[in-house]
């Protein structure tokens, strides 16, 4: 077990990590960028440990992915077991029963008591994919509705639903057809003021939808309750309910894409059950099996079985390994209290943040939910203007001091917070301290 705390042996990164660098540098493509060229060895709760025997605070999960931690007991020894057992037939070919089971965790775990089914793939962009494809076949309609500043993907379908250009999408167009964005319901940042967000950006967005598009042309709209690389936006009370009745009365499918801010990331189960949202189908992905490669869509029974056989699937889609890892991963969730774990850490971040906001006034926005938070930086609080340079600073800053942070937003000035769920409060506090020490030196 490693032991948890920090531990700079080196400078980071250290010695065989720059080796291990230039070997990347000449074997792997340079379009594979990487944020922090520490070689991790070995990781366990919140701790990373690298080639070099540094210590790092793991203020990442793997972009939201390892929230039972690294070296979760349980998840070891399912996936050893399973492995053991055989690694893979394709369920398509001959089915085994762990696939079955992660579909009855989805089915029962996700918002809704009505009757829903399951299919399993690789990765959230495959997911969000097939459920594109699910809503066009259900609905007969091709429109597909997405937002500003969101993030769905990097397949061409799924780029043409991000938000970003760099590093996303530059240059790598012709994208899919009948994508169409409206405006974010972004409260620090719409135009009329936070207070007027919900109704304001509702509004328009749906008058919108009926003027670009039509409401009898569109299949679905699909929204990140919390938006994730577009800057962990959320959405002002009222309007996710607003919009998912909205879709219910036109015949639109309202599909809730909760890749990073599902599976007790928010505080709860999925991000929607906040406001008690039933979406017609949830995206999952990322924090569903402790680190291996798994996604999945739930919906409702009558849209998900329109589906001829056959028409959804993939060769490693639910590989037993992965479901193996899943089924551990949410017991562990259930078992330890996560989505009250996560509200533990949401308080402890709030209130660290909301000291270095006090402290400087480039911090304009702090915000989110469970252990999915985030700070905006800005030059000034009256301009808005973003500080996408100061943000490279200070994480540049917090890497070299052993915390390994994120930044995010479509306007790159975001830092967002997405420790594991089994990070103990020491270490909370000790990257705190880090990321302070980086403002006071970055921002003077």
């Amino acid at each position: 077990m490693i032991e948890q705390r920090r531990i700079l042996t080196t400078a980071i990164p250290g010695p065989k990590s720059q080796e291990l660098q230039q070997r990347k540098l000449a074997s792997v493509s340079t379009g594979v960028s990487t944020g922090l060229p520490i070689y991790v060895e070995a990781g366990a709760g919140g701790i990373l440990r690298d080639v070099d025997g540094n210590q790092l605070i793991d203020f990442g999960s793997g972009i939201a992915v390892t929230t039972v931690g690294n070296g979760n007991q349980r998840v070891i020894d399912a996936v050893s077991k399973q492995i053991a057992d055989f690694t893979h037939t394709c369920f398509m070919v001959t089915p085994y029963e762990e696939y079955v089971q992660v579909c009855e965790e989805l089915d029962k775990r996700t918002p809704g008591d009505h009757e829903k089914r399951s299919a399993l793939f690789n990765s959230g962009a495959e997911a969000v994919e097939n459920a594109v494809k699910v809503a066009r076949h259900f609905t007969g309609k091709d429109g597909i509705v997405a937002f500003d500043h969101a993030y769905h993907g990097r397949t061409n379908l799924t780029l043409a639903m991000t938000a970003k250009n760099m590093p996303y999408k530059h240059k790598f167009g012709p994208f899919a057809s009948e994508l169409y964005r409206v405006p974010m319901a972004y409260p620090y940042r719409w135009p009329g003021g936070p207070e007027h967000c919900e109704a304001e950006a509702f509004n328009y967005i749906t008058d919108q939808i009926h003027a670009q598009i039509g409401e009898e042309n569109t299949a679905a709209v699909i929204i990140e309750p919390i938006q994730g690389e577009g800057g962990f936006i959320v959405p002002p009370p009222g309007f996710l309910p607003a919009l998912a009745q909205w879709c219910r009365d036109k015949g639109i499918l309202f599909i809730a894409d909760e890749v990073q801010s599902g599976f007790c990331r928010s505080g709860d189960w999925f991000a929607v059950d906040h406001e008690q949202v039933v979406p017609d189908i949830v995206v999952t992905a990322k924090g569903i099996a402790g680190g291996m490669p798994l996604s999945g869509i739930t919906g409702r029974a009558d849209i998900m079985d329109t589906i001829h056989p056959g028409g959804l699937g993939g060769t490693y889609g639910g590989n037993p390994v992965a479901c193996a890892a899943a089924l551990a991963s949410i017991e562990t969730m259930e078992e330890d209290d996560l989505c009250g774990r996560a509200k533990a850490i949401e308080a402890i971040l709030y209130e660290r943040l909301g000291r270095i906001a006090e402290k400087y006034e480039q911090v304009g926005e702090v915000r989110g939910r469970g252990a999915m938070i985030a700070m905006e930086l800005v030059t000034d609080r009256e301009s808005k203007e973003p500080a996408a340079a100061l943000t490279g600073a200070i994480n540049k800053a917090c890497h070299e001091r052993g915390l390994v942070t994120l930044t995010c937003g479509t306007l790159g000035n975001v830092f967002r917070f997405l420790p594991p769920l089994t990070i103990g409060d020491d270490l909370l506090h000790d990257g705190m301290d880090i990321l302070e020490e980086a403002f006071s030196v970055a921002a003077g």
